[in-house]
C-alpha cells in the first residue's frame, strides 16, 4: 500500500483515497486494496494517468498484483440517485 500512497500527491485528482479492503462482503473478497479517485473532467483523469508518479506506481505494482478491477463513471450523467 505504501507504493500506492504516493498517488495522493498528484495534482490532478479532486479527491484520491487509498485503503485496504475490509473484506466484509459475503459474496467475494478478492480485492485487497482500493484506489478511489474523483476528477473534475476527462482531461484531469488523463493527466493523472500520464503523470510520472502514476506511471512509476504502475511499474512497481503491476508485477505484484494478481487481479485488477477498474470502473469509471460520470456522476452527472451516469449515476442514479434514489
Amino acid at each position: 500500500m505504501r507504493g500506492l500512497s504516493v498517488l495522493t500527491t498528484t495534482p490532478h485528482a479532486r479527491r484520491l483515497e487509498i485503503a485496504r479492503n475490509r473484506k466484509t462482503d459475503q459474496l467475494g473478497n478478492d480485492i485487497d486494496v482500493v484506489v478511489y479517485g474523483e476528477f473534475d473532467n476527462e482531461m484531469e483523469l488523463a493527466a493523472y494517468k500520464a503523470h510520472d508518479l502514476y506511471q512509476e506506481t504502475v511499474r512497481r505494482v503491476r508485477p505484484l498484483r494478481e487481479l485488477r478491477f477498474a470502473a469509471d463513471y460520470n456522476v452527472s450523467t451516469d449515476a442514479r440517485f434514489g
